[in-house]
């Protein structure tokens, strides 16, 4: 069967909606910077400027060093000052103080101060997002201080203020209704212009304290087909790309003008279901499917890492949370076919799948901004079928994904989930198994026993019990499958040899263009 696709989003006319929402770059921020000749630095990567407002693409705006958060993250994970320069906690951990990084200014030449971040943290609660999360009672700046209030213990919330969401923008940014009409945040580079969804053109900011980046001008391009971004790769028109086919990469290993990058990262692919579907919501349906899938075949012919076969939801990297003596995922069609049996399922003439004379008809949705995703989704429809289940596969938008949670009409999707968005996994999972399910989380489907965890996992501080609890939630994830693994993922990008300097973050917050060199 022949993936569909989806036409739902009219490029042109998302054009113009955005170009209404971005208002002109202010004066303060284009007055004076890098000389006209300096060399600009071309990053080429498959995420579209879809809006402003830090709640929905904000980590364009922070991977491009644009805007900062109140809490950083450092090269091994733990936390480290952002904006903030430091932080504490009252004995009874319900009340955070954050010392704002003294000298700091917005790129409109404002200062950072406490008012001004209490303002983005107080809009960030208000949007939807990762704050939500949060027990936080009321934020607001004491003694020179921004000061978090808390309804209780909540142990990871410097963490949640790590999260791309939660950056930080000058009073000016935002309208008089609250909408953002410029991005004008504190890093090391300022926005010059904006041509949304696709274009984004920054300079280095002479407001900076920090060392001055070495590239002092750079040039994003959004651009969602894989074969592009490879070809603008190899014909040197862009000098840092993202994410690559996996038919690809052994081409681009070899170019000599290139740097090859692969890193595991903390992210995995995997089936989101409708469990409240009435196909599936028997687990025995989603244990049948899950038992269906070929994942060292995927990973091996598709992702070209056999490593890459997920056998849980975490990653091994993700050692605090990845449960080494958890029962693997593995195929077995054999017992695929039992499961289903025993719940009224029976092949017809077609090998497919009838119950009551009703066929087993599923949609699979996935997207290609990960070049991966579509493949996978066609090897999975063929994998599927071969215990009789009828699944169609429809490429989409991204955004499709979260509206088609929110009305329901979402069956099945294959998507990739970033467990270090926050640094603590605890804040991807709250919004992602909490009662009424996620966007891109579980859908139809809760636990008590869950959300009993996660609210333990966020107060514990014994390391034995965080222990305790994180398998506790493995074991019931690995048998409920509201969400079904696939694979772990494999970051992919390239430099040219133009550029020196250049690592790539595991976490995927940041480009690090600032401690980039230009080659002699």
């Amino acid at each position: 069967m022949k993936p569909i696709v989806s036409a739902s989003t009219n490029f042109l006319l998302r054009r113009a909606l955005l170009l209404g929402l971005v208002a002109a770059v202010p004066a303060a921020v284009a007055q004076s910077g890098p000389s006209a000749n300096a060399r600009v630095l071309k990053v080429a990567a498959p995420w579209e400027i879809g809006s402003l407002d830090p709640s929905k693409t904000g980590y364009i705006f922070t991977r491009l060093e644009i805007t900062e958060t109140l809490v950083d993250v450092d090269a091994t994970g733990q936390l480290s000052p952002g904006l903030a320069a430091r932080w504490s906690v009252s004995p009874d951990q319900k009340t955070w103080r954050f010392a704002v990084r003294p000298g700091a200014l917005f790129h409109d030449g404002s200062a950072v101060t406490p008012e001004a971040v209490v303002r983005s943290l107080e809009r960030a609660l208000a949007q939807p997002g990762i704050l939500k999360n949060t027990p936080i009672q009321r934020i607001a700046a004491v003694n020179g201080e921004v000061q978090i209030a808390l309804k209780q213990a909540f142990t990871a919330l410097p963490a949640y203020l790590a999260h791309n969401s939660t950056q930080i923008l000058a009073p000016a940014a935002f309208a008089a209704d609250g909408t953002v009409q410029a991005v004008l945040g504190s890093g090391p580079y300022k926005i010059v212009r904006i041509n949304a969804p696709q274009k984004l053109e920054t300079v280095a900011f002479e407001g900076w304290r920090g060392k001055r980046p070495a590239v002092e001008r750079v040039e994003y391009l959004s651009s969602s087909r894989g074969e592009t971004r490879g070809m603008l790769a190899e014909s040197g028109q862009a000098d840092l790309v993202f994410t690559h086919d996996a038919v690809a990469i052994e081409r681009l290993k070899r170019n000599p003008r290139l740097q090859f990058h692969t890193l595991p990262i903390p992210r995995t692919l995997y089936l989101k279901v409708n469990a409240a579907h009435p196909l599936l919501k028997d687990v025995k349906v989603r244990q049948a499917i899950s038992l269906a899938i070929d994942r060292p075949g995927i990973a091996k012919a598709i992702l070209r890492e056999p490593k890459a076969a997920a056998t849980q939801l975490f990653t091994p990297g993700m050692a605090e949370w990845h449960v080494p003596g958890l029962q693997p995922l593995t195929r077995d069609l054999g017992k695929a076919r039992q499961l289903l049996q025993e719940i009224g399922w029976q092949a017809g003439p077609d090998g497919l799948l009838r119950k009551d004379g009703r066929p087993f008809k599923l949609t699979l949705h996935t997207f290609s901004d990960r070049p991966e995703q579509p493949p996978m989704a066609t090897a999975i429809q063929a994998q599927l079928r071969e215990v009789g289940m009828d699944v169609a596969v429809a490429i989409v938008n991204a955004s499709d994904i979260p509206a088609g949670h929110q009305d329901g009409s979402l069956e099945l999707a294959l998507v990739a989930r970033n467990y270090a968005l926050v640094p603590d996994p605890i804040g991807t999972l709250l919004q992602d198994l909490g009662p009424k399910g996620g966007d891109w989380g579980a859908m139809g489907w809760q636990s008590a026993q869950v959300t009993s965890t996660l609210e333990s996992l966020s107060s514990a501080n014994d390391p034995a019990r965080r222990s305790r609890l994180r398998g506790a939630l493995a074991t019931v994830l690995q048998a409920e499958l509201p969400i079904i693994p696939v694979a772990w993922y494999q970051h992919t990008a390239t430099n040219s040899q133009r550029i020196g300097n250049v690592s790539i973050d595991p976490l995927e917050r940041s480009y690090r263009i600032s401690q980039f060199t230009w080659a002699k």
